[in-house]
Protein backbone atom coordinates (compact mmCIF):
# COMPACT_ATOMS: atom_id res chain seq x y z
CA UNK A 1 0.00 0.00 0.00
CA UNK A 2 1.23 3.11 -0.58
CA UNK A 3 0.99 5.57 2.59
CA UNK A 4 2.47 8.84 0.95
CA UNK A 5 -0.46 10.18 0.19
CA UNK A 6 -4.17 10.42 1.88
CA UNK A 7 -6.77 8.44 0.33
CA UNK A 8 -10.05 10.14 -0.18
CA UNK A 9 -12.15 6.89 0.91
CA UNK A 10 -9.53 6.32 4.22
CA UNK A 11 -9.58 10.20 4.81
CA UNK A 12 -14.26 9.49 5.28
CA UNK A 13 -14.26 6.50 6.61
CA UNK A 14 -11.86 7.93 9.66
CA UNK A 15 -14.13 11.13 9.59
CA UNK A 16 -17.06 8.59 10.23
CA UNK A 17 -15.81 6.55 12.57
CA UNK A 18 -13.09 9.17 14.63
CA UNK A 19 -16.30 10.89 15.68
CA UNK A 20 -16.72 10.44 19.70
CA UNK A 21 -18.76 7.94 20.61
CA UNK A 22 -19.63 6.15 17.11
CA UNK A 23 -17.35 3.30 17.48
CA UNK A 24 -19.02 2.54 20.98
CA UNK A 25 -22.03 2.76 19.27
CA UNK A 26 -21.39 0.49 16.78
CA UNK A 27 -20.09 -2.36 19.49
CA UNK A 28 -23.18 -2.25 21.25
CA UNK A 29 -25.18 -3.01 18.22
CA UNK A 30 -22.78 -5.54 17.19
CA UNK A 31 -25.29 -7.93 19.67
CA UNK A 32 -28.46 -7.04 17.58
CA UNK A 33 -30.93 -4.53 17.37
CA UNK A 34 -31.47 -1.93 20.62
CA UNK A 35 -33.91 0.54 22.02
CA UNK A 36 -32.20 4.08 22.58
CA UNK A 37 -32.39 3.34 26.27
CA UNK A 38 -30.87 -0.04 26.30
CA UNK A 39 -27.72 2.19 23.84
CA UNK A 40 -27.49 4.60 26.32
CA UNK A 41 -27.49 1.93 29.40
CA UNK A 42 -24.33 0.73 27.85
CA UNK A 43 -22.74 4.15 27.82
CA UNK A 44 -23.64 5.88 30.39
CA UNK A 45 -21.63 8.83 29.91
CA UNK A 46 -22.73 9.88 26.47
CA UNK A 47 -25.55 12.49 26.94
CA UNK A 48 -28.95 11.77 25.12
CA UNK A 49 -28.30 14.67 22.85
CA UNK A 50 -25.48 13.27 21.34
CA UNK A 51 -26.80 10.05 21.38
CA UNK A 52 -29.65 11.10 19.01
CA UNK A 53 -27.18 13.28 17.21
CA UNK A 54 -25.19 10.25 16.28
CA UNK A 55 -27.81 7.76 15.97
CA UNK A 56 -29.02 10.45 12.90
CA UNK A 57 -25.73 10.61 11.10
CA UNK A 58 -25.49 6.59 11.42
CA UNK A 59 -28.80 6.65 10.30
CA UNK A 60 -27.76 9.15 6.71
CA UNK A 61 -25.11 6.60 6.14
CA UNK A 62 -27.25 3.57 5.96
CA UNK A 63 -25.27 2.16 8.84
CA UNK A 64 -27.76 2.13 11.13
CA UNK A 65 -31.54 1.54 10.71
CA UNK A 66 -34.47 2.96 12.88
CA UNK A 67 -37.16 0.74 13.15
CA UNK A 68 -40.61 1.90 14.65
CA UNK A 69 -43.13 -0.72 15.33
CA UNK A 70 -46.73 0.75 15.62
CA UNK A 71 -47.65 -0.95 19.63
CA UNK A 72 -49.00 0.79 22.04
CA UNK A 73 -46.70 2.39 23.32
CA UNK A 74 -44.77 3.23 20.18
CA UNK A 75 -41.48 0.50 20.06
CA UNK A 76 -38.60 2.24 18.66
CA UNK A 77 -35.14 0.31 17.81
CA UNK A 78 -32.08 0.67 15.75
CA UNK A 79 -30.02 -2.20 14.40
CA UNK A 80 -26.87 -2.38 11.91
CA UNK A 81 -27.48 -2.17 8.50
CA UNK A 82 -25.43 -4.54 6.03
CA UNK A 83 -22.72 -1.45 5.92
CA UNK A 84 -22.84 -1.74 9.25
CA UNK A 85 -22.40 -5.49 10.32
CA UNK A 86 -19.40 -4.93 7.72
CA UNK A 87 -17.71 -3.17 10.50
CA UNK A 88 -17.19 -6.28 12.43
CA UNK A 89 -13.50 -7.07 11.63
CA UNK A 90 -12.97 -3.13 12.61
CA UNK A 91 -14.46 -3.38 15.95
CA UNK A 92 -13.16 -6.28 16.51
CA UNK A 93 -9.66 -5.46 15.51
CA UNK A 94 -9.38 -2.55 17.68
CA UNK A 95 -10.91 -4.43 20.68
CA UNK A 96 -7.57 -7.52 20.27
CA UNK A 97 -5.31 -3.89 19.57
CA UNK A 98 -6.98 -2.87 22.89
CA UNK A 99 -6.22 -5.78 24.78
CA UNK A 100 -2.54 -5.94 23.90
CA UNK A 101 -1.96 -2.33 24.16
CA UNK A 102 -3.59 -0.25 26.98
Amino acid sequence: MDYTCMCPRYYSAIDILGKKWTCLILRVLMSGPKRFKEIKEQIPEMSDRILTERMKELEQLDIVVRNVYPETPVRIEYQLTAKGRALKDVVQSIQQWAEAWT
